[in-house]
């Protein structure tokens, strides 16, 4: 008899779990896993209920509501601007992290690389693995987690299949700028590669920057997936839905695949939304509701001995402990759980190599209650 061997050998229990269960057990404010602690909008709620009720509780057309993916398409041109034909080039997905996996399934054959920057979404490089795929991690440092482009440039070897970007970018904040992109799409160009973008952040840049989507670049955009959440966008993350858009022909090849992994998502919620994006304020206003949260928080923060690095989007901060303790980064935020009543994601999770510059990640998508409180709390170290 065969045993059954793992594809995963070296993945165990996400760290987000790990640490919400925690928090769960010590009653510690959880600013560890992403999510809101406030409501979704009330309208959008009733919106679901009100296609639930009229009976749209059937399976979706598998690329998705023909309606949802006229907004999207609509907001797209608002933004960017470029208008994708919903038709061919839009694919709503059961949320971001199954439009990544998808992509990664429809471009990784066995023996493929892909340029992974880390610290990096704990999905990403399982993802590759499944596939058959090797990730080539290049590592982003503390503080600014710039990228060298012309050190990511030797990195590309003949069996190099596709490029992983992240902007804004969780775990660090940052974001990638115009020449950013420029870089990328000359790698693209100059050796044929593809682009995997995660940009389910959007919306969350602060500061007056603008965000830099692949959408922006023709060139680029001929070789990208780009996946965006609606959860991340309208705090409801438990409701797993977000799209992807990409290509005719890429799409094509994405929606093979995904007809068979999910084949539709949630109906009525896809009706309700097609409504909803409707308003563009409902969007629009996220820059600065979050900023303003941001900023509450760094400020309550000011009197711990947490050193804040710079965080231009995403609604995680981070923070340099290495004043504070020499204790490796996970063991501190163990600390912080069960002492201080305060759970936060160690930054080391997010390299494969478990690189520990001694930072912890914080979430500030929360009521400013749950903050203050927080704040108060990791003041006591």
């Amino acid at each position: 008899m065969q045993e059954l061997s793992s594809k995963l050998p070296n993945v165990g229990t996400t760290i987000f779990t790990v640490m919400s269960a925690l928090a769960n057990e010590h009653q510690a404010i959880n600013l560890s896993q992403g999510f809101p602690d406030f409501p979704s909008d009330p309208d959008l709620i009733d919106r679901v209920c009100h296609y639930m009720q009229s009976g749209f509780n059937q399976y979706a057309p598998m690329p998705g509501a023909a309606p949802l993916r006229a907004a999207i398409a609509e907001k797209i041109e608002r933004l960017y601007p470029f208008r994708p034909n919903p038709e061919s080039e839009i694919t709503v997905t059961a949320g971001a992290t199954q439009a990544i996996f998808t992509a990664i399934a429809t471009l990784v054959r066995p023996g493929d690389e892909v340029i992974v920057f880390e610290p990096a979404y704990d999905s990403y490089i399982p993802g590759i693995e499944v596939c058959g795929g090797k990730a080539l991690p290049f590592l982003l440092k503390a503080p600014d987690y710039r990228i060298d482009w012309a050190a990511v440039e030797a990195m590309v070897t003949p069996t190099t299949r596709a490029i992983m970007i992240n902007s804004p970018h969780n775990p660090t904040g940052t974001i990638l700028e115009s020449s950013d992109l420029l870089a990328l799409q000359h790698l693209v160009k100059k050796y044929g590669l593809w682009v995997i973008s995660d940009e389910v952040y959007e919306h969350l840049i602060y500061d007056g920057a603008a965000h830099e989507s692949v959408l922006k670049y023709p060139e680029l955009y001929k070789r990208s997936f780009i996946a965006f959440s609606f959860g991340k966008t309208f705090h409801n993350t438990g409701w797993k839905l977000g799209y992807v858009v990409a290509p005719p022909l890429l799409t094509a090849e994405f929606r093979k695949v995904h007809q068979f992994n999910v084949f539709s998502c949630n109906t009525p919620i896809q009706y309700a939304l097609a409504d909803y994006l409707q308003v563009p304020s409902h969007y629009e206003q996220l820059p600065g509701f979050y900023q303003a949260k941001r900023d509450f928080f760094l400020q309550a923060m000011s009197g711990s001995g947490l050193k804040p690095f710079s965080c231009r989007g995403t609604y995680f901060q981070l923070f340099d402990y290495s004043s504070l303790s020499d204790e490796p980064d996970t063991t501190f935020a163990k600390t912080l759980t069960t002492q201080y009543g305060v759970a936060a994601i160690p930054v080391s999770v997010f390299y494969s190599s478990g690189l520990d510059e001694k930072v912890i990640r914080l979430c500030f998508a929360k009521k400013t209650e749950t903050l203050e409180t927080a704040a108060l709390r990791l003041q006591a170290i």
